[in-house]
């Protein structure tokens, strides 16, 4: 049982949070949390220096309070230099980076990382996907790396 255990520990704690940077209501509800808006700091796991702040719709009322409310699809993202940049191991040329659940089963907030080999580029992309059917609405953002040092690709 301690052989299964462990390994789902230590994926559980690998998994990448998002950190809430603040929030502002939208629309009052008389029951239940008023719908919002919510900013979060997501620090790319495999590159030091760079965060990705995303903004999106937040359900509140009954629905949202219980956890059953579905969010809605529209999301932002800004990516920055936020220190040096620095690469723990060689990235893959796409890889996504942070998912989060937005309604109780059925979508997911997503933030991908692409390496522009060319530009010596970072390109972020976030985007909701959904079980069934998904949503075209995206945010797209990028972070130039100095030429001095080159994204190690897989």
């Amino acid at each position: 049982m301690r052989r299964l255990l462990f390994p789902l520990l230590l994926a559980a704690g690998a998994t990448v949070r998002s950190e809430p940077i603040g929030e502002v209501d939208t629309v009052f509800k008389f029951i239940g949390p008023d719908h919002k808006i919510v900013v979060e700091a997501h620090d790319d796991p495999k590159v030091g220096g760079v965060t990705c702040y995303t903004s999106r719709a937040k359900t509140g009322g009954i629905k949202g309070a219980l956890g059953l409310a579905e969010d809605r699809s529209e999301a932002s993202i800004a990516c920055r230099q936020v220190g040096p940049i620095s690469f723990t191991r060689p990235l893959p040329e796409q890889e996504e980076v942070f998912s989060e659940r937005i309604s109780l089963v059925f979508k997911k907030l997503r933030i991908v990382r692409m390496v522009d080999r060319k530009r010596n580029t970072l390109v972020y992309l976030t985007y909701a996907e959904r079980l069934i059917e998904g949503s075209p609405q995206n945010s797209v953002t990028a972070v130039p790396v100095d030429r001095a040092t080159p994204i190690p690709v897989k």
